[in-house]
């Protein structure tokens, strides 16, 4: 097995045609890097080939053909796990998201043997690069879960959002305490066309973005205007960004589009770096 990471690197620093803001693409992730990311100085770092091509197809059909579920709460996205975001703060639901979360840690292992899983890779880069390592994140005293398969399928609108940890668990000091929330995908399939990743440069307040959205999961990408950075992943690369950015992927022609998922949190330089899903 030959994961990416392992290769000889080069970094490529990214400026698109127009007002863009400027992003990474690099073959090695380096502190430097994560603290431009977390200080506003990119938008997005790409890494590609973190998982070499051939094996994050394998891996691809591995994980796809043992089925997936929906979100509760945006039944057109695909899952493989429970994300946090559905909880939604109702006690059976956050009862359910914490009971499973070993089990669901363990599902992309099972899924990915005898390859090593993706997340677990990518949890020992963090732990590696950054100084102060990466644990799993806390919440009301239990540890969440990480490891999110992502879905979506040909034709699907994965509607502009914001994710921001605060927001899913209201008053709470341990997710209030984040000064940066990042978020990091894996991916393994791509469709034939389309499932670019598009985020803007705009930060809306949780009570403007619940305003725009109504009973939607999300906000139409066109009343965002021009997104400051779109970029279409390959199979096998890596990209993390800033979540509490608002942003989208377009449609995709011709095949699913599959993730690994998980956000990463930041306490600042001396502290450890948290995963949560």
């Amino acid at each position: 097995m030959s994961y990416g990471y392992y290769r000889k690197r080069k970094t490529i620093l990214l400026k698109p045609q127009g007002k863009y803001e400027m992003y990474l693409e690099t073959e090695r992730l380096r502190t430097e890097h994560m603290q431009s990311l977390l200080n506003g100085e990119l938008l997005a770092i790409r890494l590609s080939q973190f998982i070499d091509a051939p094996t994050s197809q394998k891996l691809g059909k591995q994980i796809i053909d043992k089925g997936f579920d929906r979100y509760v709460n945006a039944p057109s996205i695909g899952r493989i796990g429970m994300a946090f975001y559905e909880a939604e703060n109702q006690p059976e639901r956050m009862a359910s998201y914490f009971e499973g979360v070993f089990d669901n840690i363990d599902e992309p292992r099972r899924r990915c043997a005898p390859y090593l899983s993706p997340i677990d890779v990518l949890r020992c880069t963090l732990d590696k690069v950054w100084p102060a390592g990466a644990t799993l994140e806390t919440l009301y005293g239990k540890r969440m879960y990480v490891g999110l398969s992502r879905v979506v399928q040909p034709d699907v609108h994965f509607l502009a959002h914001h994710d921001i940890l605060a927001k899913d668990a209201p008053g709470n000091y341990q997710a209030i305490s984040l000064q940066g929330q990042l978020a990091a995908n894996v991916y393994l399939k791509m469709p034939e066309q389309g499932g670019e990743l598009q985020i803007w440069q705009t930060e809306l307040s949780p009570e403007e973005f619940d305003q725009m959205r109504g009973d939607s999961y999300g906000i139409q990408p066109d009343l965002l205007g021009a997104p400051e950075v779109q970029i279409r992943p390959g199979p096998g690369d890596l990209i993390i960004f800033n979540s509490r950015k608002m942003h989208a992927v377009t449609p995709g022609k011709g095949d699913l589009r599959l993730s690994l998922s998980c956000f990463v949190g930041y306490r600042g330089p001396a502290m450890p770096l948290t995963f949560w899903s």
